[in-house]
Parts: C-alpha cells; structure tokens; sequence
C-alpha cells in the first residue's frame, strides 16, 4: 500500500467511514475523495463534516455531500516553485500530486518535505575512487558509509527532504552494486532511473544520454559530497537571477603571512600587511536549464569545466551560489575521516 493511500477516501464511502479514517489521521487529518480510477473529486476535513452535520446531513450519508469541491493540488506535469511557496505560506500543509489524467500519485506533506522542487537530478557516481583505496577495492565510493548509510543515500535523501522524486544515477565502477542498494527508488517514493558510461565519460558527459527528462531544469551532483546545502534557496537563486546556469562554490580562504606588495611596472603603489583572501570554488553541484544540453556532445569525454566554457563562449549567463552551510568532497582518507568526525555534529 502506498504511504499517501491513508488519505485517500472512495467516492462511494459514509460520512461516518471518512470521520474514522480523518480521526486515525491525527495532526494530518484532511482526506481527498477519489473515483474509481483515483482521480481527485474534492477533499475534507473535520470541519467539512461538522458544517455539514449542522445543515442537518446524516452522518450516515455520503461523503460527496460534505466535500470542498475544489481543493488545491499540483499538476505533477506542471508547476512551479512559486505555486508551491504559495501553498505552503497559505498554510496548506498537505497538497495532493497529480498526474496529467487527474490521478493522486503522491500527497504532499509540508510536516515532513521542506519542499517540493521541480527538477531532474543527475547524480554521478561512475568514478574508480582510487584515492580511497583500499576501501574501494570491491566497493564503489558512493556506497562507503557514512555514519548511518552510505554516501550516495546521504545525497538523494536530502534532495528527497526538498521534494525531488525524479532521479538519475551515472554509473561505471562495480555500478552493479549501486543498482542493486538503491533499486528504483519505490522504498522512498521517488524514481530512481540509471545511465551507464560504456566508456568514461568525464564529469557530465553522460548527462547527454538522458533524453526523458521530465522538468526545464535539471541539477548535476556528484555522489560523493557531504553538504547540508539549501537546494530551495539555491534553486531560487538561479530563477531569480535568469541565468542560464548556476554553479554551487565553497569558499577557500588565503592567509599570506607577509605584506604583499602592488605594483605598477615593478613600482611600488601600495601594500597589504599579511592580507587574507578569499575564492571560490566549484562544489560539485549545479543547475541548468534543460535548453542547455544541446551544449555537452554525445558519447565524448566532457567535464563540468568544459560545459561551462563551451556556455561562456556562446554568451550564456553563468553564475554562482555560495554554500553558506557545511559541504565536504570525501576524496580521499583524510576527508573520509574528517565526515566521520563531522556526522555527528552537523545539522543535515
């Protein structure tokens, strides 16, 4: 049975049966009366029934006669995260999903989801990891764990906290393994769909594989990165700035011991006593409008970089998002053991 099915009610059902189901509901007591074929006919509450009881219907009647008839919903096939941000700062805390024949597919609860973000995901996780070697002998990196679960489950479960259903996993190295821990991703309610490299294909080459994408815009991640990242604000960022592609960045910090000089043709103009610098550097996770793949060739190597060069050199507007929380790319022993610290003290 599907988790969400305890807040579905049949069209035929009492009044009497529904206050049952919304009683054993608890603090998400609100039920969606469905047809036959689980098509959304309206939706009810304990106040619903109450209003109806004091028109004088019997509680004994049918549920179609104390039911809103236009409750709010998401199109699955179309919507926004305006919409959603709507609903949520509406206080609606539980929207149905639909799909494009009107059907529930899903129940969104907003105790539970920070959010419910319109992307694809491409998570790579088709590389040798040799720096992490002995570990990755007869393991691929994205399954080495972390505290509680692997790598890889850390990732797709904070994207599943941000309401993403739709994943894509890039694999090579023992990706047997991988398929085999996640499966199609049923256990969590997403859709777990796989992409092989028959070759390496860089870091997003094999991104250009995927011809099924369901949403205008889709993030790339690696699969061994350890971060608490907002992917709403993130997400948001990129709309509201119009670009055409967004790269997440950490900061990296320099701290030069000595006064630096500036100079103008080897003249002195001023200097900077043991000043600290600032860059930033790629995270690893970006986002894309879907436009945007006709820029990565198919079956050739192709990295991240040159994605992004190829995208400047047109003209397209890049840009970068800061990550203001906690992100760690586990490469190798030390930062293995440095998440292994960190696992019990960041808030994810």
């Amino acid at each position: 049975m599907n988790e969400f099915s305890k807040h579905l009610v049949p069209h035929h059902s009492k009044a009497i049966e529904a206050l049952n189901a919304l009683n054993n509901l608890g603090a998400d007591a609100i039920l969606f009366v469905v047809n036959e074929n689980q098509k959304l006919i309206g939706s009810l509450t304990d106040g619903d029934i109450r209003r109806g009881l004091l028109k004088g219907i019997s509680i004994e009647e049918n549920v179609k006669n104390f039911i809103q008839l236009n409750p709010k919903f998401i199109d699955k096939t179309n919507y926004s995260l305006q919409q959603v941000l709507a609903l949520r700062e509406g206080n609606f805390k539980i929207v149905p999903i639909l799909n494009d024949r009107g059907e529930i597919i899903k129940v969104l609860n907003f105790r539970h989801l920070k959010s419910y973000l319109p992307l694809d995901v491409v998570i790579m996780a088709g590389g040798r990891g040799q720096r992490l070697a002995p570990l990755t002998d007869d393991k691929p990196k994205p399954l080495i764990p972390v505290g509680n679960k692997p790598i890889i489950e850390h990732n797709i479960d904070r994207l599943v906290s941000y309401g993403v259903d739709d994943f894509w996993i890039s694999v090579k190295y023992l990706g047997e393994q991988i398929e085999h821990y996640l499966g199609d991703g049923k256990n969590k309610g997403i859709e777990i769909n796989y992409v092989w490299e028959d070759e390496p294909l860089g870091t997003i080459g094999s991104v250009s594989k995927i011809k099924n994408f369901n949403h205008d815009t889709i993030l790339v991640t690696n699969s061994d990165l350890f971060t608490n990242i907002n992917y709403e604000d993130f997400y948001l960022d990129f709309l509201e700035s119009g670009a055409d592609f967004s790269v997440a960045s950490t900061p990296y910090v320099v701290n030069v011991p000595y006064a630096v000089l500036e100079t103008d043709k080897m003249n002195v103009t001023a200097f900077r006593e043991k000043p600290t610098y600032t860059y930033y550097s790629n995270a690893g996770i970006y986002l894309f409008k879907k436009s945007a793949l006709e820029f990565i060739p198919e079956h050739a190597f192709f990295n991240a970089t040159d994605f992004m060069e190829a995208m400047l050199a047109k003209g397209k507007t890049l840009r970068t998002y800061p990550i203001r929380g906690y992100w760690l790319d586990i490469g190798n022993h030390e930062d293995y053991q440095k998440a292994l610290n960190d696992f019990e003290h960041i808030q994810f």
